[in-house]
């Protein structure tokens, strides 16, 4: 199984309602963090890929239609390249709101320094705090600054006739002209607001 949509866009741009409505719409199942954080094993895949090993997207991807969300958005042009049918999503939002949703939610439990015996923990230290921020989270910025870069470089890279640039409070409507599918009648999902996220998680709303 191919991917045939793949998610460019940052977490807390609407990842996790995106993972529900693609899965809706037939291309699930979804492969996001939370995947990561439900199969363990899975993060010597992205740790291998992170130490230059060659990437087996395939293997990675086995059985899913879709990808959204951190780790694999970090690596939308590899992607891109390795399955040229498929569709691409930039998910954005106001810069100043997604980097106050990350800080509340992704970021306070982004580990600082590298923990070797949490292969979780240093899949997200090496490739969101260290390879994408720079180690530098909390300076708000600097943080927009990154989120900013890497939307317009996927709108750059990216053929527009491959590419939806999206924000979810648009509705089904642009998604499914995207992936020409018919319209639910159903509400679009909306989760894993920032509240939602303390709740499950603990510590310091829009969906994520």
């Amino acid at each position: 199984m191919a991917l045939s949509v793949i998610g460019a866009g940052f977490g807390r741009t609407g990842t996790l309602s995106l993972k529900g409505a693609l899965e809706q719409l037939g291309f699930g199942p979804c492969y996001h963090m939370i995947e990561v954080i439900k199969n363990p094993h899975f993060s010597a895949y992205w740790e291998a890929i992170g130490d230059g090993a060659p990437a087996g997207w395939d293997r990675v991807f086995q059985g899913y239609r879709a990808s959204v969300d951190w780790p694999a958005c970090a690596y939308y042009a590899e992607l891109a390249a390795h399955y040229p049918d498929a569709r691409v999503i930039l998910t954005r939002r106001d810069p100043g709101a997604w980097f106050d949703s990350a800080h509340n939610t992704i970021f306070t439990r982004m580990p600082r320094r590298l923990n070797p015996g949490d292969p979780r923990g240093r899949m997200a230290y090496e490739l969101i705090f260290k390879k994408t921020f720079g180690g530098n989270i909390d300076d708000r910025a600097h943080a927009i600054a990154v989120y900013e870069r890497h939307n317009a470089e996927v709108i750059r890279t990216i053929p527009a006739s491959r590419l939806l640039v999206y924000d979810l409070a648009e509705g089904w409507g642009p998604l499914c002209a995207f992936l020409g599918v018919p319209v639910p009648q159903t509400p679009m999902p909306k989760v894993n607001t920032t509240l939602e996220f303390q709740q499950i998680w603990g510590g310091a709303g829009r969906e994520g």
